[in-house]
């Protein structure tokens, strides 16, 4: 399936230096001699607390924490959309949404299951959570050789008009999944101004100068990514993801209702990069804890290397003018993020909040859904608080 042997000499020897910095010290982290995967299906070992090294009582703590700080959202999603974004422009929700489940999470320890709290197997929505998803679409066009260099401007393989202009034609897919592109265009009838900042800094800046989360800049990137497959995210990450890694037949990965195209005479959907208006990637805490664990082990799955090593550390290589931001992943550079938790800790975070926290130097992966926003860290440093107290 990895198709480009030796990624890393694509890289610019700036970038190379980033990479090396950021990853040689995981050379060190703690991890067990254990190499336990969960089997396909719903038999996920699960181990006491103590046996995996981790305080019962102090993890207890954590999850009575997070079920006592539940989310403040809405759990009629939809409403939640439309009086969240009720003063911006072009706010109407264009995809599917569904009510929002209970706080819920799963800790996850050398593979096994440490502890479970909630409805870890309802289908939720994740909004944000989608962009990491989305990531990892990126990553197997990589591997596939559909991508040859992450510095190359995208128009030079997607021809749709989208990268045209003489502003767009200098976006390189590097930018494009760091979120430093400036892309400026409509697409599904939301222009970028949508999405773009506030104040004085609303004018558009040179690509790859300016880093902006911007949903409609994601939303290009998976039409981006769309037409090299040339098949639908959602088949793609299903057969070469999900099926994998055992996940459950349940998520779903919606687009709009306007976002259909159609290539090479079959209609497919674009998926969106989140649930800002509606759709996204709706998914089980169960399955998000097994893409945790996928990228916790380097991209690989028992004996199956699904996305290279060399993917899954470009991914998490600080972005040189946002350094907490990789390639939609989020980082906790020199603690910026999460002052409770370890410099490698990385995250898929979403509106709600949805999290899936990878912490390597632990061996740990947390999923947590549906807890208030502000209270994330303090859940996270409370977690993590019960592996440390035996070191």
């Amino acid at each position: 399936m990895i198709q480009n042997p030796s990624p890393l000499r694509k890289l610019s020897p700036v970038h190379l230096l980033l990479l090396l910095a950021f990853h040689l010290p995981l050379l060190g982290q703690e991890q067990s001699s254990s190499s336990y995967y969960p089997p396909s299906g719903d038999r996920w070992e699960q181990r006491p607390a103590e046996a995996l090294g981790m305080n019962t009582a102090l993890l207890d703590s954590a999850i009575r924490f997070q079920l006592s700080n539940e989310s403040k959202y809405l759990v009629d999603l939809r409403e939640q959309l439309k009086r969240q974004y009720a003063n911006d422009p072009y706010n109407e929700t264009i995809g599917p949404t569904k009510e929002r489940g209970g706080a819920n999470g799963l800790v996850i320890r050398h593979g096994y299951i440490a502890a479970e709290w909630g409805d870890t197997r309802r289908v939720d929505m994740t909004f944000s959570v989608t962009k990491s998803f989305l990531s990892a679409s990126a990553g197997l066009a990589y591997d596939k050789g559909l991508i040859k260099d992450l510095h190359d401007p995208v128009r030079n393989t997607v021809n749709d008009g989208g990268f045209d202009s003489p502003h767009n034609a200098t976006i390189t897919w590097q930018m494009l999944l760091q979120q430093t592109s400036e892309w400026e265009g409509t697409l599904w009838g939301k222009p970028d101004l949508a999405d773009r900042r506030r104040g004085r800094d609303r004018v558009l800046q040179e690509p790859g100068t300016f880093w902006e989360y911007n949903d409609i800049r994601v939303n290009r990137t998976a039409l981006a990514l769309l037409r090299l497959f040339k098949k639908p995210l959602p088949q793609v990450l299903k057969e070469e993801i999900m099926e994998p890694i055992g996940a459950s037949t349940t998520w779903e990965y919606h687009g709009y209702d306007n976002s259909d195209v159609l290539i090479e005479g079959v209609t497919m959907k674009s998926v969106s990069g989140g649930g800002h208006y509606g759709g996204g990637w709706w998914v089980s805490s169960r399955d998000q804890a097994r893409f945790g664990l996928l990228y916790l082990r380097n991209g690989k799955w028992n004996d199956r290397q699904l996305l290279s090593q060399q993917w899954i550390s470009m991914s998490l290589t600080p972005c040189s003018i946002r350094p907490v931001y990789g390639f939609l992943w989020w980082l906790n550079t020199e603690k910026k993020q999460w002052a409770q938790a370890t410099e490698r800790t990385f995250a898929a975070l979403g509106a709600g909040t949805n999290a899936i926290v990878v912490v390597p130097e632990h061996d740990l992966v947390i999923v947590v859904r549906w807890i208030d926003t502000p209270k994330l860290g303090d859940f996270i440093g409370k977690v993590l608080a019960s592996v440390e107290v035996h070191h």
